[in-house]
């Protein structure tokens, strides 16, 4: 149900904010790398980059994250709104746009930002299909100069809502195994050719990072990384 007062809004976003908080501080996350550490905590202040990560994820960087030199990419549909409000309580930025509705003003919105912080996109959002990487992310990395971080999550119990994207809700107590992988750097200025061949690198490189995660939680991969509460 979509509602429509900007009051009830901003006092709903502030319910599920403190939900989201209480809930996942009860989750158990075991951050793993394959290069630098890129947690936002961990760079330095001149350092900026997008992170992606598929839209079922949100929940997950959102709640253990969030913090005002972050901007995320919020889709203009009916639900957009109380996902933008959310996300600002909890401590993000948003912008809202999508492919499909405020894209090309949105999308510049989001290269003018990227001069100043991080950038965050769900490339298979905000419609799907789930997990096939829209040419977003490659474009945004081109015209920005930011290297891509592809940000992996797995969950060891978990709700999967319905919807397109089968949204993941971790279980209180569950453990999430969060993986980045190397950044890649987008070439600049590309073509619409050379746009479509770092979109499918970038899908790669996602679902790999989403693979490996699921090893990691499965046993089947070893990580030296400490598990970490969230804070």
């Amino acid at each position: 149900m979509k509602i429509r007062h900007p009051w009830l809004v901003a006092i709903a976003a502030w319910c599920i904010a403190q939900i989201i908080r209480t809930w996942m501080r009860t989750i158990r996350f075991r951050y793993a790398r394959q290069g630098p550490d890129y947690e936002p905590a961990a760079l330095k202040p001149d350092e900026r980059f997008i992170y992606a990560f598929w839209h079922e994820h949100i929940l997950v960087p959102a709640s253990r994250y969030a913090r005002p030199d972050i901007w995320v990419l919020i889709s203009k549909h009916a639900d957009g709104q109380m996902i933008s409000s959310a996300c600002r309580q909890l401590g993000f930025q948003t912008v809202a746009g999508s492919s499909t509705r405020g894209g090309a003003e949105a999308v510049r919105e989001m290269v003018s930002l990227g001069k100043v912080g991080h950038l965050a996109i769900t490339p298979d959002g905000p419609r799907g299909p789930r997990r096939e990487m829209q040419q977003g992310a490659a474009f945004l990395a081109s015209k920005t100069g930011l290297p891509v971080i592809p940000f992996g999550v797995a969950c060891s119990c978990a709700h999967r809502f319905g919807s397109w994207d089968r949204f993941m809700l971790p279980w209180p107590f569950s453990r999430v195994v969060l993986v980045t992988r190397q950044a890649v750097l987008v070439p600049e200025n590309l073509d619409r050719d050379g746009i479509e061949i770092w979109r499918q690198n970038l899908e790669a490189e996602l679902a790999e990072a989403n693979r490996m995660a699921e090893e990691i939680l499965a046993g089947k991969i070893t990580a030296d990384i400490p598990d970490r509460r969230a804070a």
